[in-house]
């Protein structure tokens, strides 16, 4: 059975890890200190998770309501048909949104459930016609408004795997 990627982080990976998850612009030297290694070395490391694909992207978490997209939605999509292609281009279709900031393809009566940011009410009931209403494998949809963000983050726990 090949090694899994997880298995071949060691405890040095996930602290920096942990630590590029709370602030990514760390410098290297600091990174070096907090973990006891020298900056190329945390260096080499970090860009052997970027080609392993552990660290996917480095980028800015932008507060929605500051850029005029104050309302966070989630949404149940249950399709007609889970044929593979149909599968397939539902995944595209919702991908290619910009408001769609999240989309996760689920077990259950739901067979998507997709997270929606948009500055008004309108703007979603717009999106629901081009996403939903448009779309001849929606059965039905169901929407949450967020009343509050209580907790958004993406950051992965990175402590030692159970019974590693």
């Amino acid at each position: 059975m090949p090694m899994s990627v997880s298995s071949e982080l060691d405890a040095f990976d996930r602290a920096i890890l942990a630590i590029l998850q709370k602030d990514n612009s760390t410098p290297q030297r600091a990174i070096g200190e907090a973990v006891n290694l020298s900056a190329p070395a945390v260096q080499r490391r970090i860009k052997r998770m970027e080609e392993m694909g552990v660290i996917r992207a480095n980028v800015a978490l932008v507060d929605p309501a500051k850029v005029g997209h104050p309302i966070t939605i989630f949404v149940e999509v249950e399709v007609e048909s889970e044929r593979a292609e149909l599968i397939d281009a539902a995944k595209c279709g919702f991908a290619a949104v910009p408001e769609v900031q999240q989309c996760y393809y689920v077990t259950g009566e739901a067979d998507f459930i997709l997270v929606v940011t948009v500055a008004t009410m309108a703007d979603y009931e717009a999106l629901t016609r081009r996403l939903f209403f448009e779309n001849n494998n929606v059965k039905r949809f169901r929407t949450f408004v967020a009343m509050d963000r209580v907790k958004v983050g993406l950051e992965v726990p990175v402590g030692e795997r159970a019974g590693g």
